[in-house]
C-alpha cells in the first residue's frame, strides 16, 4: 500500500469524523433504515427527489457504526445528488468500494455497502417494487 491508499484512508477517517449531510431532511420523499447485524452498523437514509420525481435533489443520513459504514454513507450522500433513481439502482458494490478507494476485506464489504443497499431499497419501496420494513445485509 502506497501513498495513494494512505490518502484514501485519511479521506475515510475525515468522512467518519466529519460526516457530510448528516442528519434528517425536513420533508423527504422517502426514508429507509437498514442494519448490518454482524457489525452493529445502522443507517437511516432520507432522500428528497426533485419535481420530476426521478432526480435525487438531497440526501441525508443518520446512523451508528464502524468508520467504513459511516464514511461510506457520508460519501454516498454526496455522490447521489443529481443522479436519477435508475442510476441509483444501477450502482453495485464495486462502485461503493471504488468510491472508498481502498481494498475492503470480505468481512467489511457489508459495512461498506450498507448505505447503498438502504438507499436502493428505499427507492424500490417508494416505487412500489419492494415491501420490507428494514434492510439488512444478512438478506
Amino acid at each position: 500500500m502506497g501513498l495513494g491508499s494512505d490518502m484514501y484512508r485519511q479521506q475515510i477517517l475525515d468522512h467518519y469524523k466529519n460526516p457530510r449531510n448528516y442528519g434528517e431532511l425536513e420533508d423527504p420523499t422517502f426514508t429507509h433504515i437498514g442494519e448490518n447485524p454482524m457489525c452493529g452498523d445502522e443507517i437511516r437514509m432520507d432522500v428528497k427527489l426533485g419535481d420530476d420525481e426521478e432526480t435525487i435533489e438531497h440526501v441525508a443520513f443518520k446512523g451508528d457504526g464502524c468508520a467504513i459504514s459511516q464514511a461510506s454513507a457520508s460519501m454516498l450522500s454526496k455522490e447521489l445528488r443529481g443522479k436519477t433513481l435508475e442510476e441509483l439502482q444501477e450502482m453495485n458494490r464495486d462502485d461503493v468500494i471504488d468510491m472508498l478507494g481502498v481494498d475492503i476485506s470480505p468481512m467489511r464489504v457489508k459495512c461498506a455497502v450498507l448505505a447503498e443497499k438502504v438507499a436502493q431499497d428505499g427507492a424500490e419501496i417508494y416505487q412500489g417494487e419492494l415491501n420490507v420494513e428494514k434492510t439488512t445485509t444478512e438478506d
